[in-house]
């Protein structure tokens, strides 16, 4: 059998859906390998780094790995900003690329270049396959690698004369990720450390969302009775109006929330990322850390662990939760939630805002107004992306997908894609900005292609707002900021996709009620926002 006839089959073993890429000349036995398939549909995109975001959502959302393809050279190099951001978000991805035959790759040759180590600082594991025979081995353990804590991307890379030999393999068999938890002395050390500190602040990262977490972490929470914060990435942890909710941390020194970091003596860090906000940003008072993760806690001046829990999340939780955990119930000085509140704008004012100009705020209170607890909210990046990790209250956890690792304009429009295919029961409202919409906006084609149906909101302002407002603060002035945009109606017709324009909050309410009930409709809303 045909070694691509053999990774189709081990995809298959994997419980691959979809591949996403764009066929090229190195590929191509690959490509009508997965013709073959009757479970993998391989999804032609517009893009490569559009391919990329789309498996890194669908990792996200589906429980399973999102697997991309290119060919050699460019193809491969246009998948590396997905690629990077789905290291630096911790999204499980695996990637195959094509590359040159052998004979070719030791001198100056036709689009070559040495993928695997092109990827390396961007994956947690990157290589060529050299023996065919080995196929099977490589592609296990990618998906291993793929879904190990921290999740990440993993890049094998096949050589052209490798993909057409035949051998003969099966797929190994998946298994699952060991699971491992705490020593019953870590989990009373945790509980002395919980015992001799009055004020403890409970700090939440996105990896109690990705480990399944949530539910026990309630049961603790309820438990310890402590005020809750949390990251961009794990919004939606806590329902919005409960009562030890603190809202998101990592904006700025300056926020609100971190009054309650300052007032407290202890910190129960649980499943946090620091490459959402470094410890230096929110524990300037070195407060000493109690650390519970699925791996062991970085070395950080600003991260004083005192006791550490390193397992899955869920099963650490499960067994710190059978002991006595201490009640510590406090509560911030100074009225400090309604302050946050009220800075963040979480809560509506209450008065007639319909006849007003539209902002980014005012968009997205009618957003969690009309939208369900399933509702997938995807966030592009730019300034709109600040004013969603304040504002918008998700109703459930891993519902509001946010780009905050690497941070990548032109996330949304494909992510929604991914989402879509991951999740094709539930709404899928993509807000871009219209810096971040062009950079992707051609996969608006796969979307209608694949007859996909979600609600793209581009804010429309004709700015880079988030690089205006600092560089008017670091030098009085911007530069380089501003551009013309198309009309996105009519862009979205030339598509055969429906388009609206909205300028008023009544008139933005009505098209998103009338989108979200017409479920099998691809949907443009052009924002003329308030500047």
């Amino acid at each position: 059998m045909k070694v691509t006839d053999i990774l189709v089959q081990c995809l298959e073993s994997e419980g691959v859906e979809y591949v996403f890429g764009i066929p090229g000349k190195e590929i191509l036995d690959l490509v009508d390998s997965l013709s073959r398939s009757n479970q993998i549909q391989f999804v032609n995109v517009r893009h490569e780094q559009g391919a990329a975001f789309m498996a890194d959502v669908y990792g996200r959302l589906s429980s399973k790995v999102g697997v991309c393809l290119s060919t050699l050279g460019p193809g491969a190099t246009n998948l590396l900003t997905g690629i990077a951001s789905a290291k630096l978000d911790h999204s499980p991805v695996v990637v195959i690329t094509g590359q040159a035959a052998f004979e070719r790759q030791h001198k100056e040759s036709h689009q070559y270049l040495d993928i695997a180590k092109v990827f390396e600082p961007a994956t947690k594991w990157s290589i060529q396959i050299k023996d065919s025979q080995r196929i099977s081995e490589m592609i296990r353990k990618a998906f291993r690698v793929a879904r190990m804590e921290k999740p990440g991307p993993v890049v094998l890379e096949l050589p052209e004369n490798l993909a057409e030999q035949m051998i003969s393999s099966k797929p190994l068999p998946a298994t699952s990720v060991p699971q491992s938890i705490p020593v019953i002395d870590s989990l009373k050390a945790a509980i002395s450390l919980i015992q001799q500190y009055k004020k403890p602040l409970v700090i939440i990262g996105n990896g109690v969302i990705r480990q399944e977490a949530v539910a026990e972490l309630h049961t603790f929470i309820e438990t310890l009775q402590a005020p809750v914060i949390h990251s961009f990435m794990a919004k939606g942890v806590l329902p919005k109006h409960h009562p030890l909710n603190f809202f998101t941390f990592g904006f700025n020194k300056n926020d609100e929330v971190l009054a309650a970091i300052k007032e407290a003596d202890l910190l129960i860090v649980i499943g946090v990322d620091f490459v959402e906000k470094l410890p230096k940003e929110w524990n300037e008072k070195k407060l000493p850390i109690l650390h519970l993760d699925a791996i062991p806690a970085e070395i950080d001046e600003y991260y004083p662990v005192q006791v550490e829990l390193v397992g899955n999340i869920k099963q650490s939780l499960r067994e710190f939760n059978r002991l006595t955990i201490p009640t510590k119930s406090w509560v911030p000085f100074g009225d400090l939630q309604e302050k946050i509140k009220k800075s963040y704008q979480i809560e509506e004012i209450p008065q007639d805002f319909k006849s007003l100009p539209l902002t980014i705020e005012k968009v997205l209170h009618i957003i969690e107004k009309l939208s369900s607890k399933n509702t997938i909210v995807i966030s592009d990046v730019g300034a709109h992306k600040v004013s969603i990790a304040r504002t918008y209250q998700p109703k459930q956890p891993n519902r509001l997908i946010i780009s905050n690792g690497l941070a990548s304009m032109g996330i949304a429009i494909p992510g929604s894609i991914g989402a879509k295919l991951a999740c094709p029961n539930d709404s899928v409202i993509c807000i871009t900005g219209d810096g971040g919409a062009l950079m992707n906006f051609s996969e608006i084609e796969t979307a209608k292609r694949l007859g996909l149906s979600f609600i793209i909101i581009i804010l429309n302002d004709s700015i880079l707002k988030l690089e205006q407002e600092t560089m008017n603060k670091m030098f009085g002035k911007s530069y380089g900021v501003a551009f013309q945009n198309p009309d996105f109606v009519q862009l979205a017709t030339s598509f055969g996709v429906k388009g609206g324009r909205v300028s008023r909050v009544a008139e933005f309410e009505n098209m998103l009620k009338e989108a979200l009930e017409s479920s099998n409709e691809l949907v443009i809303i052009d924002v003329s926002l308030q500047i």
